[in-house]
């Protein structure tokens, strides 16, 4: 018996399956961030002071490079109150994460979040 026609058949597999699907649903909305800005967003403050990360050594020797996204939580002075990895290779997240951490941003109103892209480029 197909599983089309047995959730056709079976109300109660088909209830099953619809409470599964709305669970899974439920579960990536709660998931996303309750805050962020997109990474082209306008209302982005700008890096006053930028520090470059360090490239591991073995990942470098190895040409192993990517794209590190981090979210980044802003304080009103400017200064870095702490960044998470978000996407990308955690080694070089780690290495992206302790620059970040010594960036300085133009001062605002209130605290900020947003999402940080830096590239790791054996090549350059």
């Amino acid at each position: 018996m197909s599983l089309l026609r047995m959730l056709v058949v079976n109300g109660k597999s088909l209830r099953v399956a619809r409470t599964g699907l709305l669970v899974c649903l439920f579960a990536c909305v709660v998931s996303m961030p309750l805050f962020s800005q997109s990474e082209e967003g306008a209302g982005e403050r700008k890096v006053v002071t930028r520090v470059e990360p360090k490239y591991p050594p073995t990942l470098e020797r190895l040409y192993i490079g990517g794209v590190v996204r981090l979210q980044v939580n802003i304080a009103a002075n400017g200064t870095v109150e702490s960044a998470q990895i978000v996407g990308g290779n955690p080694i070089l997240g780690q290495a992206a994460i302790a620059a970040v951490k010594q960036w300085k941003y133009a001062p605002s109103s209130h605290k900020t979040q947003q999402v940080e892209r830096l590239e790791f480029d054996p090549h350059r």
